[in-house]
């Protein structure tokens, strides 16, 4: 075999350039009046691509930083110009029978040339504009390549009429409770020249079963015959019965025709996860000129969600073979496993299939909603998509939903959760806007839904992550009532999906009803959101205690980041803790999640910011801690949590994430990663205070996912002294798939010097040494402020060691600009005061940090190692000041930690 001749060169990277105009003047280039040309709103100026205008602009110094303070509201004029990119190159020598110029990620309407030449407009930004450029190529010619985009649609973002949405654009961009408006427009995924020869592959579909004691792959790869047809505007004509249905023209999309051929085959490989040749078979297309196949692997390596097993990805390489030389070829990663869906237990018969079940073993969903990470997502890194799946697997999480309202997101994500474990619940770019929550029917939008779901499915259904299909977001018929298949939106939906990926479950919105909201009525709730705050006490633990939903696939609790990163983007006039109606920056960065009132009834006042943010972190992990262990006492009833939300992608002072904008772990990231431990014990509770010498008797669980093991729980009750007031032992043996009550851990109420008192659990499974003690439960017998005494700890005296230099991991060379690096230290307090919430902070701000354990509490006399990785930031917007290439090559992470209130209590021995 010759090499093949099919090739592709991505156009991205070097050498692009921008320039602002006003609408319609690049178009029409000179003055009507007195000839001379119309300059535009800027100069030509290099671009990014992928990337997006925004960017672009404040690295010309034509904006300031749109994240800081509020300036975004300087930026909103952008959105309403005209936009042109281009690029100059040389073309490729080599030519095939069709030459195609692919753009992956135009952002939002879009007209592309070649060489002054119009190939064809495009709108929507998730599916690729296809365009032939075979008649226009000449090799090795000069090319100049122009897009032009023109101002963004005036889609609606958070508020608005769901009903009236005419658009396939991220709605986030127009303003949600978690980002501002910054409306992105820009080449926001690879553009590609891709050279195809007589024959190549098109549409692939890869999915996977287990029947007994084999794995199943099945490939079907369709064989596309190339060369111009008719005028030559596109690469064939035909389109599938259901978009002529809806009477699409797929202009500038079009795909080639259908080859039957028998001088053509595609060759199938098959590697195992070592990387060793397994099958090898080769199929002749039928006469609609598709190739498919079933390799069977007997004893296959199983793929298994995170926590339930190991993700051995087997290789499936295609190669198209003709006569004389290869045409084509493609190469993807895949997981064998059975993938089935079952009713909750004791579910009602009207009920949707929740419980999702993999290899025959049921899945208990730990999850969390993921938005796009960063407001302008073309400018987002493989290196940021890398260390936010790596908070994602180390934070227990084995499911991320991705949002209605956000996007359809790159493959390297997709890739990531399939090394990583993690299943996807991808939503359809559709989402509530709060005045009418109704599916679009509009004629101009559901051929644009429908093309941007195809497209959707065709690309994503071979990652062995991807579980779960919705219409989107938060959908509703009436108020507080999903939208179901009856809504002809969804069933267009659910058609295309049982056409393209019929194996998968497709959901018609989240939450899928049949009520929207979580509520105390029993017997009514199946998929439920809400709620997105701290109820108060009691009324948290009442609402969610009591709660019988089925499923929970949105729901949180807002807390304050951290001071390190506030500093970031609010200026040192606004450092102050604040409520919302007091602060228009504050406002502007997170305005429905304010915490102020919550904090100070609970704690008292907040007089500092690294106190509020310290007071707000602790209520906000409290809150989602025990909502996690309500929903998992009642597994498989219920058969998981989805938390709103992992991430942000612009930086709030406050919000519902677990993670903030810069990537650092909040309070709550490792609340969660404790709640979603495979082996948990945990504490029922009705409030945080008690009277003393109240009789107390606190329901103790335990549950080990995906196990039969023996536990033993051991329970004390604590002072601030760390003087153990009261112990019980529990011990029984756990089931799969069940969380059990092992007792009640029986006591009064103590009386102590400052009011507050502690519980912890420690766990020990089948006779093993017992794990390092979960983080305490707190309880005041105090009057409000309950939590005031907190404020006032005295007496803790925190020492650090570190033991060893920084190394990088295992896979990691030194000197490789991704190397994480890592090191050990050992943490003790050497006071007399418990000193609670223990974590570590990177001081030098070069590097993304996660520890094997944070915010953990110290008893005195108590010590804790705790291993730290570090990966050097890179990829970051906006970034406001910089170091030299050597200082940065040179220096490693500086490591400090700090506890609850450290600034007041100031007893930090490094």
């Amino acid at each position: 075999m010759t090499t093949k001749s099919a090739m592709e060169w991505n156009l991205g990277g070097e050498g692009w350039e921008l320039k602002g105009f006003w609408p319609w003047v690049p178009l029409k280039g000179t003055s009507m009046e007195i000839g001379n040309e119309l300059m535009g709103v800027t100069d030509w100026m290099p671009a990014t691509v992928p990337g997006g205008v925004h960017h672009d602009l404040y690295r010309a110094g034509l904006l300031a930083n749109p994240y800081r303070d509020l300036n975004s509201l300087h930026a909103e004029w952008v959105e309403n110009r005209w936009w042109a990119y281009r690029k100059k190159f040389r073309a490729p020598a080599q030519a095939g029978a069709t030459m195609q110029l692919i753009c992956r990620g135009l952002d939002y309407e879009a007209m592309v040339y070649w060489n002054g030449v119009l190939l064809g407009e495009h709108k929507g930004m998730y599916e690729a504009a296809v365009f032939d450029a075979t008649d226009h190529y000449r090799p090795e010619e000069e090319v100049e390549l122009l897009v032009v985009f023109k101002q963004a649609p005036d889609e609606m973002g958070q508020i608005g009429r769901t009903s009236e949405t005419f658009t396939q654009k991220s709605r986030f961009n127009y303003k949600w409770d978690f980002s501002t408006r910054l409306v992105n427009v820009g080449i926001w995924d690879d553009i590609v020249l891709a050279a195809k020869g007589a024959y190549s592959l098109g549409e692939l579909s890869v999915t996977t079963d287990v029947r007994g004691e084999t794995g199943l792959i099945r490939v079907v790869a369709e064989v596309e015959a190339n060369g111009r047809r008719g005028n030559g505007s596109a690469v064939g004509t035909k389109e599938s019965q259901y978009e002529e249905a809806l009477g699409m023209t797929g202009r500038g999309s079009e795909k080639g025709g259908r080859a039957a051929d028998s001088s053509v085959a595609v060759i199938v490989k098959l590697y195992d996860p070592e990387g060793a040749l397994a099958h090898t078979m080769q199929i002749v297309p039928d006469d609609e000129g598709l190739a498919s196949c079933t390799i069977e692997v007997e004893a296959p390596m199983l793929w298994y969600p995170s926590g339930y097993g190991d993700q051995p990805l087997y290789r499936v390489e295609l190669t198209l073979a003709g006569d004389a030389c290869d045409y084509d070829s493609r190469s993807l990663r895949t997981g064998i496993r059975k993938l089935e869906y079952v009713q909750n237990e004791d579910s009602p018969a009207d009920a949707l299939p929740y419980t999702f079940v993999v290899n025959g073993r049921k899945i208990y969903i730990k999850g969390a909603n993921l938005t796009p990470l960063d407001h302008l997502y073309g400018n987002v890194t493989e290196e940021r998509y890398g260390w936010m799946a790596r908070l994602a697997k180390e934070g227990n999480l084995n499911l991320l939903r991705i949002w209605g309202g956000g996007i359809i997101e790159k493959p390297v994500l997709y890739d990531l959760c399939d090394e990583h474990g993690i299943l996807i619940w991808q939503e359809f770019i559709q989402s509530s806007s709060g005045i009418d929550n109704e599916p679009s029917k509009r004629p101009d939008f559901l051929p644009l839904l429908a093309r941007s779901a195809e497209a959707a499915l065709k690309a994503r259904r071979n990652h062995v992550s991807l579980t779960v299909w919705s219409g989107g977001n938060e959908l509703m018929s009436a108020p507080n009532v999903p939208s179901t298949f009856a809504d002809e939106n969804l069933a267009m939906l659910r058609e295309l999906v049982r056409r393209h990926d019929p194996g998968r479950l497709f959901l018609p919105t989240s939450a899928s009803g049949p009520v929207q909201y979580i509520t105390e009525e029993r017997g009514v709730s199946h998929d439920v959101h809400g709620h997105w705050k701290y109820m108060g006490n009691p009324d948290h633990y009442r609402i969610y205690g009591t709660a019988d939903h089925l499923f929970h696939s949105e729901f949180g609790v807002d807390g304050l980041s951290g001071v390190k990163s506030i500093r970031k983007f609010i200026g040192e006039a606004h450092r102050k803790p604040v409520p919302m109606k007091d602060s228009l920056v504050w406002r502007h960065h997170g305005e429905w999640w304010d915490t102020f009132d919550r904090d100070t009834a609970l704690f008292g006042q907040m007089t500092t910011l690294a106190r509020f943010a310290d007071c707000s972190q602790w209520m906000q992990a409290e809150g989602l801690r025990y909502i996690l262990d309500a929903n998992r006492r009642r597994k498989f009833n219920n058969s998981g949590s989805i938390i709103w939300q992992l991430n942000e992608p612009w930086p709030n002072v406050t919000c519902t994430n677990l993670v903030d904008y810069y990537m650092e772990p909040k309070m709550a990231y490792y609340g969660v990663r404790e709640a979603f431990q495979g082996r948990r014990a945990s504490l029922d509770y009705v409030r945080l205070d008690w009277q003393a010498g109240e009789a107390m008797s606190l329901p103790v669980y335990a549950a080990t996912d995906g196990e039969s093991a023996d536990c033993l729980v051991c329970a004390e009750v604590l002072d601030s002294a760390g003087k153990v007031l009261h112990g019980q032992a529990f011990q029984r043996r756990t089931t799969p798939d069940r969380t059990l009550r092992l007792g009640s851990l029986s006591f009064q109420a103590p009386e102590t010097a400052d009011g507050l008192f502690y519980i912890r659990l420690t766990l020990a499974v089948n006779g093993e040494a017992a794990a390092v003690p979960g983080a305490p439960y707190i309880f005041s017998t105090r009057p409000d402020p309950i939590y005031a005494p907190a404020l006032t700890l005295a007496g803790g005296k925190l020492a650090t060691e570190a033991l060893g230099e920084w190394a990088a991991e295992s896979g990691h060379g030194d000197a490789a600009a991704d190397a994480v690096f890592t090191r050990q230290y050992v943490v003790r307090n050497t006071g007399d005061r418990v000193l609670l919430h223990v974590y570590p902070i990177e001081r030098t701000d070069r590097y993304w940090t996660l520890a094997s354990d944070a915010y953990f509490t110290l008893f005195p006399g108590e010590e804790r190692v705790v291993r730290v990785n570090c990966r050097k930031r890179t990829g970051e917007l906006f970034l406001e000041t910089s170091t030299s290439a050597a200082a940065d090559a040179q220096e490693r992470p500086h490591i400090d930690f700090l506890y609850f209130n450290a600034a007041a209590a100031a007893n930090i021995n490094p």
